[in-house]
């Protein structure tokens, strides 16, 4: 072993011995003593609630009813009162009564024993079913009158004793009515039948989005003459306006013309009779094929109104657009 070598392995074996030493001396001293300081443990936190589908989240709203106190019969007695459809007197067109047509309503049926009353359906309707509550002390059948587009259905409705009450349904192709029946001493609705304002506005949505209605062809407008003067009873369908162009004669009625029975047209000759006339009609408007000094509307019996349409040539008329739009 060389010199260098035996140098590095005593120093090595020094330093071994030294730390032996030191390692078995005496024990150190002890640390001081500290106790730990007294924490609170956190709150617990609470598990996320499970929501089930369809739970509405948020504050709850206490709702009550208004009626909810009362009896569930009064409710009932409450909302038919309500729905319920009496007639009146601007509902009448002679002795029509003509309710409009509201989807689940009640409409009120006076009858009298020893009388029918007509409940007369849409045209074109087709009746499905009837159905009335006392069937013993009321009579209810059905028929019919016109044919085709025009064929009416009519629900006739007698009663044997005043003083009953029961209801009446009436189901079709198109609605289902419900009708609250009443027998009375004396008092009894001859006619009864309904307008229909929601399928009146479809129709009105429809013309006018093909453009406004013609009245008749060939029509010249700055050569109307408006020279007729309208007298006669108040009638619910008594004209507007009558003008002509020359050629025919143009009688206007007003619009709701179509929830009635239409008045048929006399004219009266130099003889004081009276014929009927070939006319048609085109929206709310009779066309005349002919001129005519006087003529005549007609309508019912016992009393029959009547309204006279005379031509005053030898009065100042307006004609034109101003004649028509009432300028």
């Amino acid at each position: 072993m060389s010199v260098r070598k035996h140098i590095l392995l005593s120093a090595s074996i020094a330093i071994l011995l030294g730390g032996c030493a030191l390692t078995t001396g005496g024990a150190p001293p002890p640390l001081p003593f500290a106790p730990a300081a007294l924490q609170h443990d956190p709150a617990p936190v609470s598990p996320a609630a499970v929501v089930q589908t369809g739970t509405v989240i948020g504050p709850r709203l206490h709702v009550q009813s208004i009626h909810e106190t009362e009896p569930v019969t009064a409710r009932v007695e409450t909302a038919n009162h309500i729905a319920l459809r009496e007639p009146t007197s601007a509902g009448y067109i002679n002795a029509a009564q003509i309710y409009p047509f509201s989807d689940n309503a009640l409409y009120r049926l006076y009858a009298t024993p020893g009388q029918v009353s007509d409940v007369a359906l849409e045209p074109g309707e087709t009746l499905s079913a009837i159905s009335a509550g006392d069937t013993v002390r009321w009579a209810v059948g059905d028929t019919a009158s016109g044919t085709g587009t025009s064929r009416q259905v009519h629900v006739m409705v007698k009663p044997f004793a005043a003083g009953l009450t029961t209801n009446l349904v009436i189901l079709t192709d198109k609605r289902t009515y419900h009708l609250e029946l009443a027998s009375t001493e004396h008092t009894a609705m001859a006619a009864l039948s309904w307008s229909y304002p929601q399928e009146s506005l479809v129709a009105a949505k429809a013309a006018a989005e093909q453009g406004p209605p013609t009245i008749d062809s060939g029509l010249q407008v700055d050569a109307l003459q408006f020279r007729y003067a309208i007298s006669g009873d108040n009638a619910p369908w008594k004209p507007v306006r009558v003008f002509d162009d020359g050629k025919k004669v143009y009688i206007q009625f007003p619009d709701h013309i179509d929830r009635g029975e239409a008045p048929p047209l006399f004219v009266v000759g130099q003889d004081g009779q009276s014929e009927l006339v070939n006319y048609r009609m085109r929206g709310n408007f009779y066309v005349v094929d002919r001129l005519f000094n006087t003529a005549e509307l007609r309508l019912g019996q016992d009393p029959q109104q009547v309204v006279r349409i005379t031509r005053t040539d030898n009065e100042p008329h307006k004609g034109g657009l101003a004649g028509l739009f009432g300028g």
